[in-house]
């Protein structure tokens, strides 16, 4: 799905909408058909081709500042445990521990493998001999942008191309 102007409408590669989304929105009229898929839906009264690139018509404006949620969490800890490196089995760590006063807050939480926080625990960094590869801090919507280019979705249509990385640099 892409905004009114043509551009993804999050910072993650594509904003990805399941078929029946899609369609929905095609039918509440909210949406520009821009490509479509071979395959088609049929109901007894209408026959329709699947749209694979959708454009709102109404533009939304870009957050400013990113949400804070697990996924950017995340995203912006490139889905690594900032205390070994693993990748698998991803949860948040509050660094500084709730019971001793630690917020849930961008500069206080990271991406943290399951072994590594149980390990961890309810203890201070310091306490653990575990201090995280890169201290917290607030991602800006460009520091998304750029770790999401590393991790494009598994399925890439041939039709989603020309509306991807489009402000990357272009070849000559």
């Amino acid at each position: 799905m892409l905004n009114a102007d043509y551009r993804p409408l999050s910072y993650y590669p594509l904003s990805l909408w399941g078929w029946q989304d899609a369609i929905k929105a095609v039918f509440l009229d909210r949406v520009n058909i821009v490509s479509e898929y071979d395959k088609t839906v049929k109901s007894p009264s209408f026959e329709m081709r699947l749209p694979s690139v959708v454009s709102l018509k109404e533009y939304v404006r870009p957050t400013r500042q990113p949400a804070f949620t697990r996924f950017n969490v995340f995203l912006r800890d490139r889905f690594t445990c900032q205390y070994c490196g693993e990748h698998e089995e991803l949860t948040f760590d509050h660094v500084i521990p709730r019971s001793k006063g630690g917020a849930t807050t961008w500069e206080n939480v990271v991406a943290a493998c399951s072994p590594c926080n149980l390990r961890k625990g309810d203890r201070l960094p310091k306490e653990a001999h575990m201090s995280p590869a890169q201290a917290p801090f607030q991602p800006s919507v460009a520091d998304l942008h750029r770790n999401g280019r590393l991790f494009p979705p598994n399925y890439l249509h041939e039709s989603w191309m020309d509306y991807l990385y489009w402000d990357s640099v272009l070849e000559p």
